[in-house]
Order: structure tokens, then C-alpha cells, then sequence
């Protein structure tokens, strides 16, 4: 299991850059910084977007993710309008690239120094005042962006950024957006997590889709099972958690559930 996985998201990764998944404006300036932005997103879900069955691109805009600038990670399905016709998408923000830019690069730099992504985990959790995100610890170590570091990363990041648009998407053509949508702003125009009304059936349908809809697009799981665990790991959950997360999934089972995901796809029994 390791070895195909390793392979795959090392394939995947390769892919994307080989293809050009970032413009030179996403390139970083300096020595340190992420290839890793909104057009990687993009690009990964109109992947996505194509992989789905024509019944459930119909319900989706051709071009299915869109940007906000808030810096607080949020992730949400948004009704747009198109010549009259309603037409879906998934909004991420600014915050939500720049946390799974982090956790990805966090996760990547525990392979060469064990502890690290625990040690990141524990600061992600205390929720500041602003909702900034913590800097990664001694983040200006050079080893921490070496070639094989930020190539795992770029890995991480793509598995992690797959299944949390490709829930998302899911939420349109399973129709948990029609059934929640009049509840998705509260009374200050805000966004309400869907996860927030979500039923565990719904969830556990929305995970099974997104799990089809990534590995379809070679995008392994381990990415997204590392951001859930971090997740559950947090003594005290900060509210934006609850955009990636419902607040009482069992992590564990639901891991365990992709990983045989992974496993009966690879053997023709999942479609």
C-alpha cells in the first residue's frame, strides 16, 4: 500500500508541474514561497470537474471554483447565475490556500524531521484573536525547502486541495445545497458552514463521492486523511475548522473507510 501510494502521489505531482499548473505570476519572488496557488486550485478542480458523470457537470459551472480574498480559511458551495440558468461552484478563500499550503508543507517536513507536523498541529489549534494562520516553526530553515521537501508538498497539497473542492462539488449533485442553501448565511449575511447541518449520511456520501471523483483525477487520500487527523487532534477546534470538517465524525473510522476507498478502486471495485 505505501509503495503505490508514494508512486501515485509522486506521479500526480509530477503531472502538474509538468503541465504548468502555475503562471509566472504564482511563482514566488524569493528563494522560499509556494508554486502551490489559486491557479493549481483551478486547474485541479476543472480536473475534477471533468472527471464527474455528464448527470452531475450539468448541475456545475464549467469553471467550478471561484476565490474570495478572506484571509480566515473557508471553504463553501455558492449558487451563481448564468443567462438566467442557476449555476454552481465552490468558493474558496485566500486563507483556505494559504492553510493547506502550510499543513501540505508541515506534513512534507515531518518526513525529514519527525515530531514536525505534531509540533505545527498544536499551534494551528489556538485560534487568535484575528484568525491568522501561525507561520510554520523555524520556517526559514533552508532544508525545510529543498527540492524533495517541496515536491511532496506540492503532493500533499494537491491531495488535500482535490478532496476538499471535490466535497464540496458533491454537495451540488448530491443536493444538500438545494436542501440547506436558505440556512447557508446567517443574519448578518455570514457564511454558515454546511457542515454545521449536515446529517452523517449526508456527510458519509459526500466523502465517498469526493474519494471517487479524486482518485478518478490519480489524487491519492493520504493528503486529505493527514488534514482531517490534524484536525481532530486540536484540544479545541478554531471555528473555521468547521468548513473541512463536520464536528463529530469519527476520524478515525472515516480514515479507515478511505484508505478502502483507495483500495477497492485500485482493484475495479469502486466507481
Amino acid at each position: 500500500m505505501t509503495n503505490w501510494r508514494s508512486i501515485l502521489a509522486k506521479s500526480f505531482a509530477a503531472i502538474l508541474l509538468g503541465i504548468g499548473c502555475t503562471t509566472k505570476a504564482d511563482q514566488p519572488e524569493a528563494d522560499q514561497g509556494y508554486i502551490s496557488g489559486f491557479s493549481t486550485v483551478r486547474k485541479t478542480a476543472t480536473e475534477l470537474y471533468k472527471a464527474l458523470d455528464e448527470k452531475n457537470r450539468l448541475v456545475l459551472h464549467p469553471q467550478p471554483v471561484t476565490l474570495e480574498m478572506p484571509d480566515a480559511p473557508q471553504v463553501i458551495p455558492i449558487e451563481t447565475k448564468e443567462d438566467g440558468q442557476p449555476l454552481r461552484q465552490v468558493s474558496i478563500s485566500a486563507g483556505c490556500i494559504d492553510l493547506l499550503n502550510r499543513v501540505s508543507h508541515a506534513k512534507a517536513i515531518d518526513k525529514i524531521q519527525p515530531g514536525y507536523f505534531e509540533q505545527y498541529i498544536e499551534s494551528l489549534g489556538k485560534e487568535t484573536k484575528d484568525g491568522s494562520l501561525p507561520d510554520l516553526p523555524n520556517g526559514t530553515e533552508k532544508k525545510f525547502w529543498s527540492e524533495d521537501v517541496m515536491n511532496d508538498q506540492i503532493s500533499y497539497f494537491n491531495q488535500m486541495a482535490g478532496m476538499v473542492i471535490g466535497i464540496n462539488l458533491s454537495h451540488h449533485y448530491l443536493k444538500h445545497f438545494d436542501k440547506y442553501s436558505a440556512k447557508l448565511q446567517d443574519g448578518a449575511g455570514h457564511p454558515v458552514p454546511i457542515n454545521s447541518l449536515l446529517t452523517q449520511d449526508e456527510w458519509d456520501k459526500s466523502i465517498r463521492a469526493a474519494a471517487v471523483n479524486s482518485l478518478n483525477c490519480a489524487m491519492a487520500t493520504g493528503g486529505i486523511q493527514a488534514f482531517f487527523e490534524a484536525i481532530n487532534r486540536m484540544p479545541k477546534r478554531p471555528a473555521w475548522t468547521l468548513y473541512f470538517l463536520p464536528a463529530n465524525v469519527d476520524v478515525k473510522k472515516m480514515n479507515n473507510q478511505l484508505t478502502k476507498y483507495e483500495v477497492d478502486f485500485f482493484h475495479g471495485k469502486l466507481k
